[in-house]
């Protein structure tokens, strides 16, 4: 098991696969798995000053496919739910406050403990599929730059070799 553990870390290793690592954990990081991507980024950032326009759109792309990904889940675990139960969920306070809000709440896709299953009951309400994309999207980017420049700003300092 350990040189297993040992073999996913060499695998996802930065900076030698900095991109496609970013991609992997800011997707795995979208899905209900409890994982933060905003360290992968600002690493990859801190060793290659010129890569944050790449790790930052990198990282919003493989977050929003992860979302993406969850949205589906959502729609799917509904689907199911009623075919088991044979009829319509509960009219929970969260399901009411996102119908209402519709696909203009996957803008808060990017928050911690929240964002996830936020993206899922996007799914099980059938909000639509590409608008709510859309709205992840933007969140999840502006999250990856607010938060890629904050750590830069609070820790300037190169990587020194």
């Amino acid at each position: 098991m350990e040189a297993w553990v040992e073999s996913m870390l060499a695998l996802l290793a930065l900076p030698k696969f900095g991109l496609g690592t970013v991609f992997v954990v800011a997707f795995i990081s979208a899905t209900l798995l409890p994982m933060g991507s905003e360290p992968v980024v600002f690493g990859l950032v801190k060793l290659n000053p010129e890569m944050f326009w790449p790790a930052v759109l990198v990282a919003s792309a493989g977050n929003t496919l992860g979302g993406a990904v969850t949205w589906w889940m959502g729609y799917v675990a509904e689907a199911a739910y009623e075919r088991v139960s044979h009829r319509k969920p509960p009219n929970a306070r969260a399901l009411r406050w996102l119908r209402r809000w519709g696909t203009k709440a996957c803008l808060l896709s990017w928050l911690p403990v929240v964002g996830d299953p936020l993206c899922a009951v996007a799914g099980w309400l059938k909000l639509p599929f590409w608008p709510c994309i859309l709205y992840m999207a933007i969140g999840k980017l502006a999250r990856y730059v607010t938060m890629t420049s904050a750590m830069l700003w609070f820790w300037p300092g190169q990587y020194v070799h």
